[in-house]
C-alpha cells in the first residue's frame, strides 16, 4: 500500500489524500489527532502556517464559517480525502464591471451613491450592473427610492 500523502492542486480546489482511516466523529470533532506526515507538518510550522498539531480539521471548518461553498471530507477505513474549494472574493462568473460592485457592496458600501463613488463609471452603468447582480441573486436590494440599499446575498 502507499503510505504518502497525495496533493492534487486544481483551478478550483485542492485535494488532499492521506492514508489511514478514522472515523467520521473522531476526524470530524478533533477527537483524536494522528500526525501523518511530520516532514509536511513540521515545514508548515515553521513557515507559521500552522500553531500546533491536531487541530487542522477543526481550523479548515473555522476557516469556510459562513462560506456558500463548503470543504468536502471523504472519510474512509483506509484513508481520507479532504476537498479544499478555492475561497473567493467575488464569484467567479462576474464580469470585471460586475466585480467591481460587487466588491463595493463588500466593503460596506449600501446605496447607490456610495458604490458609485466607489468605482470608476458613470451613474447610469453602475445602476445598470447593480440591477444584473440582484437579477443575477448576487445581491438583494432592501427598501425603494432613496431608502434603497444593497447587500450581499449570503
Amino acid at each position: 500500500m502507499n503510505s504518502q500523502i497525495k496533493i492534487s492542486m486544481f483551478d478550483d480546489r485542492i485535494e488532499i489524500a492521506s492514508p489511514g482511516g478514522l472515523s467520521k466523529e473522531e476526524s470530524l470533532l478533533g477527537q483524536i489527532s494522528i500526525l501523518r506526515n511530520p516532514i509536511l507538518a513540521n515545514v508548515f510550522y515553521r513557515l507559521g502556517l500552522i500553531e500546533q498539531f491536531g487541530t487542522g480539521i477543526r481550523r479548515i471548518i473555522s476557516s469556510y464559517q459562513g462560506s456558500v461553498i463548503q470543504p468536502n471530507f471523504k472519510i474512509f477505513e483506509n484513508s481520507i480525502v479532504i476537498i479544499l474549494p478555492v475561497l473567493q472574493s467575488a464569484p467567479v462568473n462576474l464580469s470585471k464591471d460586475e466585480g467591481e460592485i460587487y466588491q463595493a457592496v463588500k466593503s460596506g458600501k449600501e446605496t447607490n451613491s456610495l458604490i458609485n463613488e466607489e468605482v470608476s463609471f458613470g451613474r447610469t452603468k453602475t445602476l445598470k450592473l447593480i440591477n444584473s447582480l440582484v437579477k443575477k441573486g448576487y445581491l438583494i436590494k432592501v427598501g425603494e427610492g432613496r431608502a434603497t440599499k444593497y447587500k450581499l446575498v449570503k
